[in-house]
């Protein structure tokens, strides 16, 4: 087989939300290439249950709907950024109708509002309790049928290709990126004079997550390779509400259940969450996570439960009918039962840090969605603004590809794997994945320590030791690459907490129990390479 060189427009790496808003934004003008490692139906944005966050209700406005956003942020969400996603959200879920998306109605036809923990008042748009799901299958559908969108599925990321990395004089910028065809084990070549990364989060750093198997923080890392600085990646938010159950992997109990009245309760019914916090069950992620967190290492427990029981089984089946049916496919009634749940890494609130047009920091490369970090989320996102951020982002980026003066692109050499052989020690790749994410989960959790932090950034540094030599000598492989890619995003996770002596949002260290005044971000700055 011989490699392939491939010239586009644009080029977009994930098949999300984003990735698919973008796409289809911009194939009205430009030719567009979608690359996606998986099928396109399996990214993060598929598995969301919960809904858009949106301002549509009377009574509601964007003030508040800002209000609540930065409270829950913890003094960390940029203004500017949060009024212009917000502000966004009425067209985007316009938009999203106007292509067919099947939004749960009430009565008298009008879009059926929910509330999530976080939210003053209800304005979470949703197709009953699989919203990303049904996003996704109508987004998709029209993809396919975009005479000017090629789908490149089964491509997984390899690096970004820069000037600076060839050895280019003049000015830094993107010029494309190389991809492995898992179909033909080949990295082709790809070149435009805009690459829009949509890669989703890094959720699978961590042994417990609620995300696809997808979320290796591709974008992330291939971005800080390519001299882009990161932000905020301390702040890892961890659904509070997982499945617990050992045939249900990375099922999460959409936040809704308890903003429609689901309580939280110990194994012996107790209701736990009104010690924690005045808004209990209704309280922000972090608030709540950690508050499980705390019942379960206090008394020793595998699980809490999760009781939506007593509002009824016709109540609960409208709206849950998907975790409903799950559930008792694995033998759990809950309009009869509580459902058992644990905290699980769900989503990663600091990225590449961009504009609020999805502008990196090199030239020609873009960043939307969970990949970046627009400082909407500050310390901890809002339930329902990430699918709301993915639209309105993707289609800001889309607009500035689109009036971006044409630029000329040099020729791009081939990806060399002369020099390399297959690997002959594949364990070596699974053996690091699973220690990665074991001590992930065990020192740079819901709650860390200043050791803790240490101890995991030695174990990083050998890793990394390990796969830098195994990918220099080996042909690489979508496990090789998403290890490599999961372990330098681990060491951004450990450099960020390290760098904050407080805690605040997500980031809760025993060390630095208390708030640092002035809040500011953590900004990490990548070597000139």
């Amino acid at each position: 087989m011989t490699q392939q060189h491939h010239d586009f427009d644009v080029l977009i790496v994930g098949s999300g939300l984003a990735g698919l808003t973008a796409a289809l934004q911009l194939s009205r003008t430009q030719r567009v290439a979608l690359l996606t490692k998986r099928a396109l139906e399996d990214g993060a944005s598929a598995w969301a249950q919960g809904g858009i966050a949106a301002v549509l209700a009377e009574g509601d406005s964007f003030d508040a709907h800002v209000h609540d956003t930065l409270v829950a942020g913890a003094g960390l969400c940029d203004l500017a950024a949060t009024q212009a996603v917000v502000q966004g959200a009425p067209d985007a879920i316009a938009w999203l109708e106007g292509l067919g998306v099947p939004f749960t109605r009430d009565s008298d036809g009008a879009l059926h509002l929910t509330r999530e923990g976080g939210h003053g008042a209800r304005r979470i748009v949703h197709a009953q309790d699989a919203t990303g799901a049904a996003v996704q299958r109508t987004l998709i559908a029209a993809v396919r049928s975009a005479p000017a969108i090629t789908v490149f599925e089964q491509h997984t990321l390899v690096d970004l290709i820069t000037a600076r990395k060839l050895g280019l004089d003049g000015p830094q910028r993107c010029l494309g990126l190389y991809a492995l065809d898992g179909a033909r084990d080949e990295v082709d070549t790809f070149r435009a004079p805009h690459t829009l990364l949509a890669t989703g989060g890094a959720g699978k750093v961590y042994l417990y997550t609620t995300n696809p198997d997808t979320a290796t923080g591709d974008g992330i890392a291939c971005a800080w390779r390519a001299g882009c600085r990161v932000a905020n990646l301390e702040f890892i938010q961890f659904h509070p509400t997982c499945l617990y159950h050992p045939q249900a992997k990375s099922f999460l109990i959409t936040e809704a259940v308890r903003g429609e009245g689901g309580r939280l309760l110990l194994p012996d019914g107790t209701r736990f969450m009104p010690a924690h916090d005045a808004r209990a069950e209704l309280a922000p992620r972090d608030v709540v996570a950690r508050a499980i967190d705390f019942e379960m290492k206090k008394r020793g427990l595998d699980c809490v439960y999760l009781d939506i029981s007593h509002q009824g089984a016709d109540f609960v089946c409208e709206h849950f009918p998907n975790i409903a049916a799950r559930c008792l496919e694995l033998g759990l009634d809950i309009t009869r039962q509580p459902i058992p749940v644990v905290p699980a890494a769900h989503y990663t609130c600091g990225g590449v840090l961009t504009d609020l047009a999805g502008r990196t920091d090199v030239p020609g490369l873009m960043a939307v969605g969970e990949t970046a970090c627009t400082g909407l989320h500050g310390a901890n996102r809002l339930a329902s603004n990430s699918l709301l951020e993915c639209m309105v982002l993707a289609r800001a980026a889309a607009d500035a590809i689109a009036q971006a003066a044409p630029a000329p692109l040099p020729a791009l050499p081939a990806w060399d794997d002369s020099q390399v052989t297959d690997a002959d020690e594949c364990v070596v790749i699974s053996h690091n994945w699973e220690e990665l994410r074991r001590f992930m989960w065990d020192y740079v959790g819901i709650v860390r320590t200043d050791k803790r932090l240490e101890r995991a950034a030695h174990r990083i540094a050998l890793l990394q030791g390990e796969i830098d030599e195994f990918y220099a000598n080996f042909h690489v492989s979508r496990d090789l690459l998403e290890l490599r890619n999961l372990v330098q995003v681990a060491e951004l996770i450990v450099r960020s907490a390290q760098a904050r002596r407080e805690s605040r949002g997500l980031h809760f260290s025993r060390d630095w129990p208390l708030l640092a005044a002035p809040a500011a971000p953590t900004i990490l700055v990548p070597p000139v390479r």
